[in-house]
């Protein structure tokens, strides 16, 4: 089920991200279907392959936003995958972070150490400025998450994005460059900023 193919864009000690390919979508969508459990009534992720080809063209080809798999290294396996959407340039410099664990990968650290690859990835050649992650109250794995990897609750946004058929409220949190580059600031154990 792997793919090997593609070159990794930055690796930790047990992943690696690169970005999706079209060649992905047998494995991407058979983790997804494995998933189901794991990711309702939070994301939705494409489980045919033609919802799959439109997923991952819109990351491929939409200059606003850019898709990367986490891959685990020991056999390329995708643990799970991490999006930047909504990606504005000028005096902005920011996107708009979605993600989500594949089951066989779930609790085991390395979405965590992915997410880490993103956030250097992002502020290093994209020279984004800030990154966002809205997240509904009640998910506390994609909470716990974004503040193990620096991430600053700023604010709640009442009925945010429309999920699972309905408006959905949602805490924002952010990190901006300044949060893991300033004074002081280094990463920590587990690869977050301190």
């Amino acid at each position: 089920m792997p793919h090997h193919a593609s070159r990794h864009l930055a690796e930790g000690p047990r992943v690696g991200i690169r970005h999706f390919t079209y060649e992905d979508g047998a494995e991407f969508t058979a983790r997804a279907r494995e998933s189901k459990d794991l990711h309702h009534p939070w994301l939705f992720p494409p489980t045919t392959a033609q919802a799959y080809t439109a997923y991952a063209g819109r990351l491929i080809e939409d200059p606003s936003k850019t898709g990367f798999l986490v891959c685990e290294k020991s056999d390329g396996a995708i643990a799970g995958f991490i999006n930047i959407n909504n990606i504005v340039e000028g005096g902005f410099q920011s996107g708009a972070l979605g993600y989500g664990a594949f089951a066989h990968a779930a609790g085991r650290g390395l979405m965590r150490e992915g997410l880490d690859l993103v956030v250097g990835y992002a502020f290093g050649p994209m020279r984004l400025h800030r990154l966002e992650i809205n997240v509904q109250p009640g998910n506390a794995a994609s909470i716990a998450l974004a503040r193990g990897c620096g991430f600053r609750l700023e604010g709640f946004s009442p009925r945010m994005l429309f999920v699972d058929g309905a408006w959905r409220d949602h805490e924002r949190w952010a990190i901006t460059t300044e949060m893991i580059t300033g004074p002081g600031r280094h990463r920590g154990p587990g690869g977050a900023y301190a």
